[in-house]
């Protein structure tokens, strides 16, 4: 995580795997692709956090729940990271709201048939999937297409600036960097599979 000054206001610039969370009026900012942010807060506290992960896999049957899946158990520990961090800051689950931004098929996955989704498609289905279990509001969000996002989360207000990326240049060095990310999770639980083959997870 990087900590910079932006026209007064303390901003936190995260990278995928991690996530932050504050009070007041700072700015949480994290650049997506296939990735997904959520934004949450509390609106009583003001406690605001954000994080920003992908899930370590590309083919998913349309019928079963992202959150039933191997990679969508990564995807809860992201999640309860995040509000765990904010329950410990003073923010109540039963309170908390949500935006929810990224999910873009930026990774160019390859994928057959219609009965599987792309990468971001997954990322974008777990996170509303994961909302709506938890009994968290989705607010607003923009998730999928094929582009990536620039976010900017207000704890002033909890409003959250998005803009496109448009230039060649920065979509590259993202899907070079969500690539790296990509591997690295999805070694990892290849690894723990391997590791947990006789153990019963659900």
């Amino acid at each position: 995580m990087k900590q910079s000054l932006y026209k007064g206001i303390h901003r936190y610039t995260i990278d995928p795997g991690e996530y932050h969370v504050a009070r007041g009026n700072v700015m949480i900012s994290t650049l997506l692709g296939s990735c997904v942010a959520a934004c949450l807060w509390d609106p009583v506290t003001r406690i605001i956090g954000m994080n920003h992960f992908l899930l370590a896999n590309n083919r998913y049957a349309l019928e079963v729940p992202v959150i039933q899946t191997e990679a969508g158990r990564y995807g809860i520990h992201a999640m309860e990271l995040l509000i765990n961090a904010m329950l410990k800051a003073g923010a109540h689950k039963s309170r908390l709201q949500a935006k929810a931004f990224g999910g873009g098929n930026v990774l160019k996955q390859q994928f057959s048939g219609e009965s599987f989704f792309a990468v971001g498609d997954v990322n974008s289905r777990f996170i509303v999937e994961f909302l709506a279990n938890e009994g968290i509001n989705l607010q607003s969000s923009n998730l999928g297409g094929e582009h990536g996002r620039v976010i900017h989360f207000m704890g002033s207000d909890f409003s959250v600036y998005m803009k496109r990326i448009e230039k060649v240049s920065a979509e590259k060095q993202l899907i070079t960097a969500e690539h790296q990310y990509y591997d690295k999770e999805l070694s990892r639980h290849t690894l723990t599979d391997k590791q947990s083959q006789n153990v019963q997870i659900w």
